[in-house]
């Protein structure tokens, strides 16, 4: 029986400390991220065991559930809701997890692979505490929860697409590119009110100062001798605006009476933050967007097989390292621009060699019943774009596998990238969704079926390459005794 939200945020809430360790509450697309208090009082191994749960990622002083598609934004809200009770029971609490069953002796493998995943988790966990990365962390929390629109409004935009080039609907087409445009005409609004909520000011101080760079009156303000264009500087602009408004908000608090807070601090804020953004942050981030997009461009069309390969071969050890979130900014600034990011379909492929790694490891281990069941439990996500528990699960921990993997990726972004140099650029109209599930958010410069075709390619391409690198190079026949998972480390 398929276990309710509720059952599974009930069941969640305990094991991480109780309400008062936990901070904030959040979720992507595949997880539940969760800030946290004191780390020493969650029992991640019980967290893992949940039912639904299929991951657990430490982040810093941020821990990412993975529940999956669709799922997590039900436990999300039942979370939050259990969170903002005034008087919560204890009775769903009380019991304790179910307990696991006994290990078969085939089991000992996966039992070993998922205590050493545990370990490369907690150890990325210590180097990923850096000044650096954390602030990487925060600014993809002020863009994560813009995701749902943004892939709402790209399947809209693609489906809009389709119908205009198709000649059908006509009377349709102009209401979709209208309810599909909408959020992304006013994207920096709430890239303001975001980056506020996040970096501690007040948040709707953030979205009215961001709100400067999509007003129409800014064509009349001159900077740099330069007319200012509406929307100049886009997610960047915003994002720098905001942030500077924190910064003046939070000087205020400190200096300015009590009596006089309320008037004086937003003002001031509004005023000094908002000048600066007009006469410096918008040229500046202006210069910066264009130059983000043109280099995009250039590198595809100049070394598309070579930049393909680099980006998926390396996409794997990014998110390893943290160093993935600060790509976030990037796509939604593509995406602002061109209505597309072109780096994204190369980075799915990193995915794809992961399923291909999975699927040869598979293969191998003939005879280890409880870890090929964890591989097919685990693969369907996998072709979905999430890949948390077959990294975590199988490739990281055996380390050979994870190289493999990264191989196939490194494949697959070549055979996107060598279409870039052709003049057949592969962009996706949303951030989030990898594998499989970003087909209906494929678009390019020829048209959405052509660049299915490319990234469908790319995909086999990567499954290929990841399974028979792996297979070749991976000595399964060892596991059952721990031998190879020595020899693999």
């Amino acid at each position: 029986m398929q276990r309710s939200p509720y059952d599974t945020a009930a069941a969640l809430l305990p094991l991480l400390g109780g309400p008062a360790n936990i901070t904030s509450v959040a979720h992507c697309m595949t997880r539940l991220r969760l800030g946290i208090a004191d780390r020493s009082t969650v029992d991640e191994e019980a967290v893992r065991a949940v039912p639904g749960v299929l991951g657990v990622v430490t982040d810093g002083d941020t821990l990412q559930i993975v529940i999956g598609p669709g799922a997590v934004v039900a436990v999300t809200a039942e979370f939050e809701q259990l969170l903002s009770s005034d008087a919560l029971s204890t009775d769903p609490f009380s019991a304790p997890p179910l307990p696991a069953e006994p290990l078969s002796p085939d089991a000992l493998s996966a039992e070993r692979l998922a205590a050493r995943g545990a370990e490369l988790r907690a150890d990325q966990a210590r180097r990923n505490a850096t000044p650096l990365k954390t602030a990487l962390r925060r600014i993809a929390d002020v863009f994560v929860p813009l995701i749902p629109a943004l892939i709402g409004c790209g399947v809209l935009a693609g489906l809009g697409g389709l119908l205009v080039n198709a000649g059908w609907l006509p009377w349709l087409t102009p209401a979709l590119a209208a309810i599909a445009s909408g959020f992304m005409a006013l994207i920096s609004v709430f890239v303001g009110y975001n980056t506020a909520k996040v970096f501690g000011g007040t948040p709707v101080l953030g979205g009215a100062v961001a709100a400067i760079v999509v007003y129409p009156g800014v064509a009349k303000v001159t900077a740099f001798g330069v007319a200012l264009s509406p929307g100049q500087g886009g997610v960047l602009g915003a994002l720098a605006a905001a942030l500077l408004a924190v910064r003046v908000e939070r000087w205020c608090r400190g200096r300015v009476p009590d009596t006089l807070d309320v008037l004086l601090t937003p003002t001031v804020t509004v005023l000094v933050a908002g000048l600066a953004t007009l006469y410096g942050l918008m040229y500046a981030a202006g210069l910066v967007s264009t130059a983000i997009g043109t280099a995009a461009n250039w590198l595809l069309v100049t070394t598309g097989p070579l930049a393909g390969l680099v980006l998926g071969g390396l996409f794997l050890p990014l998110v390893m390292l943290g160093l993935h979130q600060a790509l976030i900014p990037i796509h939604t600034t593509l995406i602002q621009q061109q209505g597309y990011t072109v780096l994204l379909p190369l980075l799915a492929m990193a995915g794809a060699g992961q399923v291909g790694a999975a699927l040869a490891v598979y293969v191998r281990l003939r005879h280890d019943t409880s870890l090929r069941t964890t591989i097919r439990s685990a693969l369907p996500a996998g072709l979905l774009g999430v890949g948390e528990p077959l990294i975590y699960g199988v490739s990281l921990p055996l380390g050979r596998p994870f190289l493999t993997a990264c191989a196939g990726g490194a494949a697959g972004g070549a055979f996107v990238g060598f279409f870039a140099v052709l003049g057949d650029r592969v962009g996706a109209t949303a951030i989030g969704p990898s594998g499989w599930a970003l087909f209906p958010l494929l678009t390019g410069n020829r048209g959405p079926a052509l660049a299915a075709a490319i990234y469908a390619g790319g995909l086999l391409t990567g499954y290929a390459v990841g399974f028979l690198a792996t297979y070749l190079s991976f000595d399964g026949d060892s596991v059952g005794d721990g031998s190879s998972l020595r020899r693999s480390r």
